[in-house]
This record gives C-alpha cells, sequence and structure tokens, in this order.
C-alpha cells in the first residue's frame, strides 16, 4: 500500500455556516466518512483542520499569512493509505467538502530510500 495526502480546499465564501445543530450535522458527516476510511484499514492519519493563522515564507522574506480573505484557502488534511491513484481518488470523492463546492487534492507521499 502507498500512502497518499489528501489536502481540503475550498472557496472561504462557500464554507458551510448556520445553527449549531446545522453545524453539528456538517461536523458528523465528516466524522463519518473518516471512520469509513478507518473502518477499511486505510487511514494512516486522521489530520486536522488548519487555522487561519500561519506565516509565508518566500525566499529571504517572512509574512504573516495565509488570510482568509482570499478566495481559496486550504483548510486541512488526512493521510490514507491505497493501492493507487485511483484508489486514492474514489476515497476522496466521498469527502463532505465536495457538498460545498470544495476540492480535494490527492498527492502520492513520496518514500525516500
Amino acid at each position: 500500500m502507498k500512502e497518499f495526502l489528501l489536502i481540503f480546499r475550498a472557496d472561504s465564501h462557500n464554507l458551510p455556516s448556520g445553527t449549531p445543530e446545522e453545524m453539528k450535522a456538517v461536523t458528523q458527516k465528516w466524522m463519518d466518512w473518516i471512520a469509513g476510511i478507518e473502518r477499511q484499514g486505510k487511514l494512516a492519519n486522521r489530520g486536522n483542520r488548519l487555522e487561519n493563522s500561519g506565516r509565508v515564507l518566500r525566499s529571504a522574506v517572512t509574512t504573516d499569512g495565509p488570510f482568509c480573505e482570499i478566495k481559496e484557502i486550504v483548510g486541512g488534511y488526512t493521510l490514507i493509505r491505497a493501492t493507487d491513484i485511483g484508489e486514492a481518488e474514489n476515497i476522496a470523492k466521498g469527502c463532505p467538502i465536495l457538498l460545498f463546492g470544495g476540492s480535494v487534492e490527492v498527492r502520492p507521499i513520496s518514500v525516500l530510500s
């Protein structure tokens, strides 16, 4: 099995919001999706949501950021195991972020020998 990084991206203006009950339902969709991957024995690392603050380094310059005012934000990540990128893509197709116009970037992890 290979490992793949799933990177969750979304338009900051399309992120779900609503009542506490609606937000709980969205969170449950994520929990159910991750639990399904885990039941298949394909979850390598649950990952985390990313905070909106941080730093951006470019050459010799460091700035505050990234900022939520930008259109697309990276919201989090998960590490999975799959036989190939096709299987990893099929797992990613169940990601709840797709329900809100977001995307999942599927990246193979390169293992150095």
